[in-house]
Formats: structure tokens, sequence, C-alpha cells
């Protein structure tokens, strides 16, 4: 999966964190509602194709961009870049961290990065390269139960634990060529994220002990995952047409769409996220459009 792939991935991942007004619900036809108001802020030039974002301790939203500067820009719209020290780092994924901070993935770089609210940025390398010449590939980022940050190494087959003073340990998963993409803090205290290749969604421990679970065909795609509202995960099946949950005991079930959006690989759900509502919202990649889900 090359860089435009995964940045046209992340971009519907966003779509389905940020949209808040009447969204499609899983009908044939559009439903929207009657309230609710998009705007839009422009961002100049250095800050141009943002990428990853969420939501800051402070206040703000801060986000990353392919061009080597994480971004934060206030509820009024006023954006202020941040260079980061590394050229070519590939910014991806951002969370905000425990300690107050924001943390970040550089999937080029084999880093991870850490800035202030003030604007101060720290990068940590990862302790290895995976054996690949473009190292281990830190793509999806989250704040663990633990006051640790976990991360998904793409290329390294790992799950990543950095601690907040910049510790990383690495933790293979079994099974191999997996593609680990996104990650999210499960309602049970552990970690659970996507195996892209291999149609599984992997448990991880804060001590680092992983499960897998065979939720469906190798060739499905699980790509984004949630805590879901009902005390489940949720994930998308990008190749596979189908919304998926998974207990905290590893019992799975499928919801595949009403529809293929006229493609033969069906409407490529990906990002996925628990909305306000009670349901779990996601976003379709070749459908053009987003989805709800009830949990009940």
């Amino acid at each position: 999966m090359n860089r435009s792939g995964r940045r046209s991935h992340l971009t519907a991942l966003l779509t389905a964190m940020l949209v808040c007004i009447g969204l499609l619900s899983l009908s044939t036809a559009p439903v929207w509602a009657a309230a609710g108001t998009i705007t839009e802020f422009s961002i100049p030039p250095a800050e141009s194709d943002p990428v990853g974002i969420t939501a800051g301790p402070d206040g703000n939203l801060w986000f990353t961009t392919p061009i080597n500067e994480i971004g934060r820009i206030t509820t009024k719209g006023l954006v202020t870049g941040f260079p980061i020290p590394t050229a070519n780092s590939g910014l991806f994924s951002i969370t905000a961290g425990p300690d107050g901070n924001l943390w970040f993935t550089e999937e080029t770089s084999n880093k991870i990065g850490r800035i202030t609210t003030a604007g101060l940025v720290t990068e940590f390398p990862l302790p290895t390269t995976c054996g690949f010449s473009g190292g281990c590939q830190p793509d999806g980022i989250t704040a663990g139960p633990d006051g640790n940050l976990w991360f998904t190494e793409l290329n390294g087959n790992k799950i990543g634990r950095i601690t907040t003073s910049g510790t990383i340990t690495g933790f293979p998963i079994p099974t191999a060529n997996s593609i680990p993409f996104s990650i999210t803090a499960g309602p049970d205290g552990n970690l659970w994220f996507t195996e892209y290749n291999v149609g599984i969604i992997g448990r991880i421990t804060p001590s680092g002990s992983i499960t897998e679970f065979h939720v469906s065909p190798k060739s499905s795609g699980p790509f984004g995952i949630t805590a879901g509202p009902d005390g489940n995960l949720w994930f998308t099946l990008s190749f596979g047409n189908s919304i998926g949950r998974i207990t905290t005991g590893g019992s799975s079930t499928l919801f595949p769409l009403p529809r293929t959006c006229g493609n033969r690989f069906g409407c490529h759900p990906e990002g996925i996220t628990a909305g306000p509502d009670g349901n779990v919202w996601f976003a379709e990649n070749r459908g053009d459009k987003i989805g709800r889900i009830t949990t009940q």
C-alpha cells in the first residue's frame, strides 16, 4: 500500500471523525439533517495537504502535514505551523497524550514525535529499522490506558509502546506480514488493532501479550478500528464491504453493507469512530458517503 493510498485512506478516516452534520444513514437514500453548518478554513501553503488530526488539551486542534510541519488551528480558524527537525519525515497520525502533549508518527524517518502545546518538538528514533531501508514505518498511534503511547509498525510487523519520557519497546505480532495499521484503546484496558493483510483483529495487553482473532478472509482488509459505545470494538473491512464488531472476548460479527457502490471491491469502508448518538459512523472511501450503523 503506497503513501498516496494511505493518505486517501486517512482522509476518509478524518471525514468520519469530523463531519458533524446530518450524514448518510445505511438506507439507500441520503437523509440530511435540517440543522448543521460546515465551515472550512484555508490553511497556508506550508501546512497544505493535512493528514492526521486530533483535539488537543489546549482547546485547539492539531494536525500533521506531509511537509514536516505540525499544524495547530484554533476553533476560530487561526493556523500556526511548527516545523519538525527531520526532513522528509512522513508525518502521519497524531493523538493527544496523557502528559498534556501531542504525539505523532513519522512513518518515513522511523521516529515517534512529541510536541508541546507551545510548539516544542522532540523526536524519538525507533531502536531498529526492522530490516527495511525505510525503517519500521510507524503509522497509527493512540494513548493507552497505562499512561503510555501505543503505535503500529507497518513494516516491522510489531506493535510499539513509547513512554512519555521516550523509551520505546516493540512487541512482534505472531502472524508474519500482517501489516498492522490502525490501533485504539479498548474498554477492557487493552489495545486493539487491525492486521490489514491477514483478516485479523489483534489485542495487546499493556504488558505486551498479543492475542489474534481471525475475523474475515485474508483479502478483506481490516482497516479502521474504534471502541464502540456498547463496550465492543468496531472495525471496517475495506475490501470486505462490511462493518465488523468484536467483543472483548474475541467473538466477532460482520455486517455487510447493503450495496457495493458499483465497485467489484465494494464501497471500501475505512475510517470508523463512535458517534455522540450511541451509534458508530464510518467513511466509504469508494462510495463517497458516510455510513451509520446502530449498535443494538
